[in-house]
């Protein structure tokens, strides 16, 4: 090892450090980051050339929590792909879903994931969930020169906390802040609506099938006023991606079960098409 250059690898590559391996790329290689194409682009606002991803809805229940994306991206007043996938697993007990910027969004998930596996590797367990928030909003502060040229992905996290027996949900803003939400929570274009119908709906003792079915009407609410937010595509067999998180890990819900559960949400805004009452007390 004593000349490193003869290999191509420079001292870092053998230095023993930090486990985070976002940390490690910044300080080797950062223009292999999302957050290194900030020079490349150059000074005024890029958001209006790339695809965005619109909204995500989670909430939580006595066994877990749930969180769904709607499958559009749209480019201006066009809509760019109709089925993009927003949600995903981030480990085997946490999720990570984003907003805004597809390309980015999607970059940030897959080196989050990257990021937890590393370290688990390198210190031999996982970290908290807690930790794995923190870990994510150091990222999202990572992201801020692309956010000030218009390219802002902001992440959805959630998972089950294994400590404390429970399902928790936290969101960020784009200088990296994070949040704890409690019970629910939405973002994207269509988030003021699916919050709206989530508080209407939403009651902490439904179960995992209930919870569901809840989030699925709130983004059905929200593609009913946000021209950004994808409703469900029946002819095309394109419904909302649907993960929940408990003490057993991380479950995808599968396309015939969330198939089951729209066309049971349809059949009944056949009869109210403003969706389901709440009661008054």
């Amino acid at each position: 090892m004593s000349d490193l250059s003869s290999i191509g690898l420079s001292p870092e590559y053998f230095k023993i450090g930090t486990s985070s391996f976002y940390e490690f790329a910044s300080a080797v290689a950062p223009q292999v980051l999302p957050a290194g194409r900030a020079a490349e682009l150059g000074p005024g606002d890029a958001g209006a050339l790339a695809p965005h991803g619109t909204t995500i809805a989670a909430a939580t229940f006595p066994g877990g929590v749930v969180v769904a994306g709607d499958r559009r991206a749209t480019a201006g007043n066009v809509i760019a792909q109709r089925d993009i996938e927003k949600v995903y697993p981030a480990d085997e007990f946490s999720v990570i879903s984003i907003a805004g910027s597809a390309g980015i969004g999607l970059d940030m998930m897959r080196l989050f994931q990257l990021e937890l596996e590393h370290y688990e590797k390198l210190e031999g367990s996982p970290l908290s969930l807690v930790g794995k928030a923190n870990r994510l909003a150091t990222m999202v502060r990572g992201n801020l020169a692309l956010a000030l040229q218009g390219l802002i992905a902001v992440p959805l996290f959630a998972g089950w906390d294994l400590a404390e027996a429970r399902g928790r949900i936290f969101s960020y803003d784009p200088t990296g802040g994070r949040y704890e939400e409690h019970d629910f929570y939405s973002i994207g274009s269509g988030s003021l609506f699916a919050r709206g119908s989530l508080k209407k709906l939403y009651r902490p003792d439904l179960d995992a099938a209930g919870t569901t079915m809840a989030v699925i009407q709130a983004l059905y609410d929200a593609a009913d006023d946000d021209s950004a937010t994808g409703g469900p595509d029946v002819t095309r067999r394109i419904y909302p991606v649907i993960l929940i998180a408990g003490p057993s890990g991380v479950e995808r819900v599968t396309e015939d079960r969330v198939a089951e559960l729209v066309d049971q949400m349809l059949t009944g805004r056949m009869q109210r098409p403003d969706g389901p009452g709440a009661p008054l007390s």
